[in-house]
């Protein structure tokens, strides 16, 4: 079958075309024909980063893709909650032992996967996985709820605005940070207030927004030294979820606040076989809220194919795209 191949990492790594073997379905897998998948951060770090630097890298060579969208062809034994035709979604390759999507077939964990959420394009589940599962991880574990303050920071990011939406979604008010008019508006268009980092400082929308008081939850997609805005935008004894804390920081201001801090790697279940079935889980419970009209994924507006992924990789980390990079396989 098909596939875009990696026959080396770094900065000017390539795809190229290759021809592998067809997957043969496994026990308590499913053999799924790919549609359309997306392209994530973590994506672009491991083409340019490898095993060296970061080991969830996959061999040399290596297909990357970790999200997808697709029709069931076969199951293995023991599964039982999906057959042939079924349309699914889920994020199931792309790392070290796992085959990713850039390619025409994949192997899945059937706890990986969900049915796709009927309301969706292939092209729109298919960016949905990876950063639907972090979004909705964050918010659950910082307890968000209704009648809270939650301010997501990076509104208009892949993870960002799918937080944005799932918080209204919990009964929060919601405001978060990213600058642009065309972020703002996005970020504007899903009901929550935008705040230009840019135009205004952590103590000033503060003041503004929580008379001083802080946030009861804050969400970070930025990662990095916004952490410390995060710490200094927070509540006394709020909640912080990260989903980028690869960084020393001083964590006094979370001390004298009494800050509770969630990091959240949402490749745990594939890197370490643990909990899988939770990704399952949460992925049908998003396939409930998307049907119901809750939440929608902004795809960006320049489309891809399989052979164009150099490009749809550097659209990424370009940081010119608004919303999901999305690949038609």
């Amino acid at each position: 079958m098909k596939a875009m191949s990696l026959k080396s990492y770094g900065e000017t790594a390539k795809f190229e075309l290759a021809d592998i073997d067809e997957p043969t379905v496994t026990n308590g897998h499913v053999l799924v024909r790919i549609a359309a998948s997306s392209v994530n951060t973590v994506d672009t770090m491991i083409r340019q980063m490898g095993q060296e630097q970061l080991p969830l890298s996959p061999d040399l060579p290596a297909i990357l893709g970790m999200d997808f969208a697709g029709t069931v062809e076969a199951f293995g034994e023991g599964v039982t909650n999906f057959a042939p035709g079924d349309e699914v979604y889920g994020c199931a390759g792309g790392l070290i032992g796992l085959q990713g999507t850039l390619t025409e077939l994949i192997n899945a964990d059937a706890k990986l996967i969900a049915h796709k959420p009927k309301t969706l394009s292939m092209r729109e589940a298919a960016a949905i996985p990876l950063v639907g599962i972090t979004a909705y991880e964050g918010l659950k574990r910082a307890g968000a709820r209704s009648g809270q303050k939650i301010l997501v920071q990076g509104g208009s990011g892949g993870v960002g605005h799918l937080a944005v939406q799932l918080a209204k979604h919990m009964g929060a008010e919601v405001f978060a940070t990213d600058t642009g008019d065309k972020r703002m508006e996005l970020i504007e268009s899903y009901g929550a207030t935008a705040i230009d980092f840019k135009r205004q400082a952590v103590s000033d929308y503060v003041a503004q927004y929580t008379d001083g008081a802080g946030f009861d939850i804050i969400f970070d997609s930025v990662g990095g030294q916004n952490l410390t805005n995060s710490f200094e935008a927070a509540a006394l004894n709020a909640h912080i979820a990260t989903t980028v804390s690869l960084l020393e920081l001083d964590l006094s201001p979370a001390h004298f606040k009494g800050l509770s801090l969630h990091v959240i790697f949402m490749l745990i279940p594939m890197l370490h076989n643990h909990e899988r079935e939770v990704h399952g889980q949460i992925l049908a419970e998003l396939a409930k809220i998307i049907d119901a009209g809750a939440l929608t994924p902004r795809l960006d507006d320049e489309a891809f194919t399989l052979e164009d992924i150099n490009a749809a990789y550097d659209r990424l980390t370009s940081g010119q795209a608004i919303g999901k990079v999305v690949v038609s396989i």
